[in-house]
């Protein structure tokens, strides 16, 4: 525990010297996540000193253009703030779902590679793209993967409109956003 504490205090120093803000409540707020890496070797330390980090993000003061890199998921959520966890969830889920795609794996519209907040995540940064079987609305799209997603049984021809939406928006979206962020 002693170490734990070594860490959260060093995690709180680096983002108060890098806030304008002079508490911990404040200057948590200035922050944002604005790029993530992976680190397949586990390589990385972060910047309250852990080592073998995976995901390596970086923050960023809204207030004064400082960053912090590399930051774990596990001290972005210390931050206690629930749009920071959402993005920290949804971005680490984005990396998996691109192994799995890189790895040819079957994927299918389940809780392994999706959640409802990774759907609507996916949706908000493009990833569903216009189509004339979309009537060239993404979100139709969305609402469909999302109904799905919240259903027990889906017919053949549901399930192969889910393959389809898989192969040819989210898959490509995914290799092109997260391309050269994976370090091997």
């Amino acid at each position: 525990m002693v170490e734990d504490s070594k860490y959260l205090q060093t995690l709180i120093k680096n983002v108060l010297d890098n806030s304008e803000s002079k508490t911990w409540e404040l200057a948590v707020t200035e922050w944002e996540i604005s790029d993530v890496e992976e680190d397949e070797n586990l390589e990385e330390s972060c910047i309250c000193g852990k080592e073998h980090l995976r995901y390596l993000f970086t923050i960023k003061n809204k207030l004064n253009g400082n960053t912090l890199y590399p930051i774990g998921s596990s001290c972005i959520k210390k931050f206690e703030r629930d749009d920071l966890k959402y993005e920290v969830d949804v971005k680490e889920q984005l990396f998996k779902l691109l192994h799995a795609v890189e790895e040819n794996q079957f994927l299918q519209l389940s809780s392994e590679y999706f959640s409802r907040k990774l759907l609507l995540y996916l949706y908000k940064i493009g990833a569903f793209k216009p189509t004339k079987w979309n009537k060239n609305d993404p979100k139709n799209d969305y609402q469909f993967m999302l109904n799905m997603f919240n259903k027990r049984k889906r017919s053949e021809n549901q399930d192969k409109k889910v393959t389809a939406i898989i192969l040819d928006s989210i898959k490509p979206f995914l290799q092109k956003e997260l391309a050269g962020k994976v370090k091997k």
